[in-house]
C-alpha cells in the first residue's frame, strides 16, 4: 500500500475514535465515598457505584481496624469494553503477548484511581470491581507487602458473593484451578520472591500461573489458618514488615516449604473447596447517590487527568488540548495541567495553571494546596500571602480528611512566625489524619523551636524516629535532631559561661568591700554586675546577615572605620523598627537586612569566646 493511503487510513482511524468519544452519553454517579464515571448507561453506572460501596461495606465489617475509606471519594471510571479501555491502560500492557486487564488501581499519594471494563467475562460479574478495591486497602502495606500475597489477597475476596443474609469469602476460582492442573507450578521460592520487575507480573503465560498460583496459596493458607484456628498467614505478613525476605518469613511462618508445596500441589488437585461465610445482611442507602450526566469534555478532562496519574503524558496533553478548544474554562483540565507543569519541573507554569483553577471557582481541594504550596517557594508579596492563606483554608474546609493541607498552613504560619498556637494544632491535626507521615513530624519540630520549646522537638524527632524505617527518613530526623542538639548545647554552654562570670565578678565584689582601697578604686563599674558586657550601639551598613537553623542570625554593621560583628540567638526576640520610612509587607529578617542601613544596640561579650548579642535593630532610609 502506498505510504499516502497509509496516512489516509490511520487519520480516519483517529477521526473516528474521536467521532465516537463525542457522541458518546457521560454518566457521573456520586456516593459518600465513590465517585463514578461511566459511558454505558444509568443501571451500569449505579450498578457499579451500588457494588463499590457494598464491597467497603464488607471489608469496614470484616476488618475493623483497616482503612477502608480515602482521603477523597476514589475516582471509578468505568467503561463500555476493550476499546475504550486500552486508550487508558498502561502502555506496558499495549504490547503484544501481555496480560489481557479487566481492571487496575491506581494510586497517587493525593488520589486514587479504578478503572474497568464492563465486558469483561467471567462467573463473578463483579470480579474486577472486589479485585481493585481489595488493592486499595492493602495500598496501605503495598510497599512492603510480598507481590504474591497482595495479589492472593485481591483474587480470594474478588469472588465475594454478597447474599441477602450472608457474604461469601473467597469462593473458589474455577478458572484458575483448571490452568494450574495442566501447568506446573511456579516454585514456591521463587513465587515468594517475584516482585514487579519480574516477567512472571507481566508476560501473559508465566503472568497467568504466577497469578493463579498465587491465589491458590492465599486460599490454602488463609483457610487452613481458619479451620486450625492458627494465625500462619499474619505472622507471616508481620516478619516481612519487619524486613525479613518473604522467603525466609515464609520457612519461619509456614515451616519447611518443600513440605508446603507439597501441600499446595494436593490442595490444588482435590475436588471440593471450602470458602468463607460472613452472616449478616450488607444494606447500601442508594437514596445517597446523586447522578448528573457531564459533557464529553467534562469526561475527556477526567480521563485526562487520569492518563497524566497512569505516567501517559503525551496522550494526557493531547486529550488537555483538546478540552481547553472546546471549553477555555475547563477547571479540570487547568487543574491537570498545572499537575503535569509540576511534575515536568516548570513551577512557574504550574503555578499560573492551578491559579487560573482557583480564581475560576474551583471546588478541588488539590487545586488551592497545590496552587499555595508552590506559590510558597519564594517570599510572596502581601497579596499573594493573603492568596496562599485563603487557598489553604479552602483546601482544609473542602476536604478535612487530606492530612497536608492542614500541615502546609501550618508551616506558612511558622514561616511567617505568626499565629503559631494554631500553626501547632494545624500540625497536630495532620499528624492524626496520618501518623506515618515522618515529614510532618518534621515540620513539629520546627514550629517547637520556633515557639522556643526545643525540648517538645527533640521529643517530637525522638518519638519520629521509632516510626521510621526509611533510611533517607532516618538520616532526615537524624541531621536535624544532631543540629538541635548541639543547638541546646550551644545555649547551655554560653548560660553556664555566663553564670561562672557572674558568680566571679560577685566574688570579686565581696573581695573588694572587705579591703582597704582608694575611692577609685571603690568606684563600681556598671557593667560588673550585668551577666552581659556593657550595652552599646552602632550605626551602619548591615552586612553578610546571615541565618543558621533553628534561629540564629549573625551579622556585620560596617560603620565605615570600624566594623563590628554580631549574633542573635534567637532572632525573632530582636526588636525591629523603622526610623523614617515604613516597610513594605513584614520584615524577614535574614532576607531583607543586607545592605540597609541601621543602628543596632547590642551587649557585648564578656570574654572572647561569647559574641555581642543583638538587642534591637532600628532600620532608616
Amino acid at each position: 500500500m502506498p505510504r499516502r493511503a497509509v496516512f489516509v487510513v490511520l487519520l480516519a482511524a483517529v477521526f473516528s475514535v474521536a467521532a465516537r468519544a463525542k457522541q458518546e452519553s457521560w454518566l457521573e454517579v456520586r456516593t459518600p465515598h465513590f465517585t463514578v464515571v461511566c459511558n454505558a448507561g444509568e443501571k451500569q453506572a449505579r450498578r457499579i457505584a451500588d457494588q463499590f460501596e457494598r464491597m467497603r461495606a464488607v471489608f469496614q465489617k470484616r476488618f475493623s481496624n483497616a482503612r477502608v475509606d480515602a482521603a477523597s471519594p476514589i475516582i471509578v471510571i468505568a467503561v463500555k469494553d476493550k476499546r475504550d479501555f486500552q486508550p487508558l491502560e498502561p502502555e506496558s500492557y499495549l504490547a503484544k503477548g501481555q496480560l489481557n486487564l479487566a481492571g487496575l488501581f491506581l494510586q497517587a499519594p493525593d488520589k486514587d484511581y479504578v478503572l474497568l471494563r464492563l465486558d469483561a467475562e467471567g462467573e463473578h460479574p463483579y470480579a474486577s470491581i472486589y479485585h481493585e478495591y481489595t488493592h486499595f486497602v492493602l495500598s496501605k502495606a503495598a510497599e512492603w507487602l510480598p507481590l504474591w500475597l497482595n495479589e492472593g489477597l485481591a483474587q480470594f475476596y474478588e469472588n465475594t458473593e454478597i447474599r441477602d443474609k450472608e457474604v461469601g469469602l473467597g469462593e473458589p476460582n474455577s478458572n484458575s484451578l483448571a490452568f494450574l492442573r495442566q501447568n506446573r507450578l511456579i516454585p514456591l521460592a521463587t513465587l515468594l520472591a517475584i516482585d514487579r520487575n519480574s516477567p512472571y507480573y507481566h508476560e501473559e503465560d508465566k503472568g497467568s500461573v504466577f497469578y493463579a498460583e498465587s491465589w491458590a496459596l492465599t486460599h490454602y493458607l488463609t483457610l487452613k489458618d481458619w479451620q486450625d484456628k492458627t494465625e500462619r498467614l499474619t505472622n507471616y505478613a508481620k516478619l516481612v514488615s519487619n524486613k525479613a525476605s518473604p522467603v525466609d518469613a515464609a520457612a519461619q511462618a509456614f515451616g519447611d516449604l518443600k513440605v508446603l508445596e507439597k501441600n499446595l500441589g494436593q490442595y490444588i488437585s482435590r475436588g471440593s473447596f471450602y470458602y468463607l461465610k460472613m452472616p449478616g445482611a450488607i444494606e447500601v442507602d442508594d437514596s445517597a447517590f446523586q447522578l448528573q450526566p457531564i459533557t464529553s469534555p467534562q469526561a475527556d478532562a477526567i480521563r485526562a487527568d487520569f492518563l497524566a496519574y497512569n505516567q501517559r503524558t503525551k496522550d494526557a496533553f493531547a486529550l488537555l488540548d483538546r478540552v481547553l478548544k472546546d471549553e477555555p474554562n475547563n477547571v479540570g483540565a487547568h487543574e491537570t495541567m498545572g499537575y503535569l507543569a509540576f511534575r515536568g519541573g516548570k513551577l512557574d507554569d504550574a503555578e499560573k495553571w492551578y491559579e487560573q483553577a482557583v480564581k475560576l471557582d474551583s471546588q478541588s481541594f488539590l487545586a488551592h494546596y497545590y496552587f499555595a504550596s508552590i506559590a510558597m517557594r519564594e517570599p510572596p508579596s502581601a497579596e499573594h500571602e493573603t492568596q496562599i492563606e485563603a487557598s489553604l483554608r479552602a483546601a482544609t474546609k473542602l476536604n478535612p480528611s487530606f492530612a497536608p493541607a492542614f500541615d502546609q498552613l501550618a508551616a506558612f504560619y511558622g514561616m511567617q512566625h505568626r499565629n503559631l498556637d494554631e500553626a501547632s494544632m494545624l500540625n497536630l491535626t495532620a499528624v492524626q489524619l496520618d501518623p506515618g507521615n515522618i515529614g510532618f513530624r518534621l515540620n513539629r519540630a520546627n514550629l517547637m523551636l520556633a515557639m522556643n520549646r526545643p525540648k517538645d522537638a527533640i521529643a517530637v524527632l525522638e518519638t519520629a524516629m521509632k516510626l521510621s524505617a526509611k533510611p533517607e527518613e532516618m538520616e532526615a530526623l537524624q541531621s536535624q535532631l544532631q543540629t538541635i542538639r548541639q543547638f541546646e548545647d550551644l545555649r547551655e554552654s554560653e548560660e553556664r559561661a555566663n553564670r561562672e562570670a557572674s558568680q566571679q565578678d560577685s566574688v570579686g565584689a565581696q573581695v573588694s568591700s572587705q579591703t582597704e582601697e582608694t575611692p577609685e578604686a571603690q568606684s563600681p563599674n556598671p557593667s560588673d554586675n550585668d551577666r552581659h558586657g556593657p550595652r552599646r550601639s552602632m550605626r551602619g551598613k548591615l552586612r553578610n546577615v546571615k541565618c543558621s537553623y533553628p534561629s540564629t542570625m549573625t551579622l556585620t554593621v560596617d560603620g565605615g572605620t570600624k566594623s563590628v560583628g554580631l549574633r542573635a540567638r534567637n532572632y525573632y526576640k530582636v526588636e525591629f523598627s523603622a526610623l523614617n520610612f515604613k516597610p513594605a509587607g513584614d520584615l524577614n529578617p535574614c532576607k531583607d537586612l543586607e545592605g540597609m542601613t541601621g543602628k543596632v544596640e547590642y551587649f557585648e561579650g564578656l570574654n572572647s569566646s561569647i559574641e555581642g548579642q543583638i538587642i534591637s535593630i532600628e532600620l532608616s532610609k
